[in-house]
């Protein structure tokens, strides 16, 4: 398997304890699996956006050897699913 770096940020960073770290996993879904199996991490990783070296990435992508994965948790704010925003009585 690859060994990675993996990169946390905000509160995925409180939560893990420290910035980054090394790991040997095949894809995201696998990283997903080793990180929510941490109970400090489990449901910020169960949430979080990953991205491999700039990129979105879903939990099917494969990780190359010396691939930077950034685990992003769901940010504060903006509007809710389906929430209808009005701007100056129009909609």
């Amino acid at each position: 398997m690859p060994e990675i770096t993996v990169r946390f940020w905000a509160g995925a960073q409180r939560a893990a304890g420290h910035a980054e770290e090394s790991l040997s996993v095949a894809t995201i879904g696998e990283l997903r699996q080793v990180l929510t199996a941490r109970e400090e991490l489990s449901k910020i990783c169960g949430v979080a956006s990953f991205l491999v070296d700039g990129r979105q990435a879903a939990d099917t992508a494969r990780l190359d050897r010396g691939a930077i994965v950034d685990v992003l948790p769901p940010f504060a704010g903006g509007a809710a699913p389906n929430r209808r925003l009005t701007f100056g009585g129009s909609r």
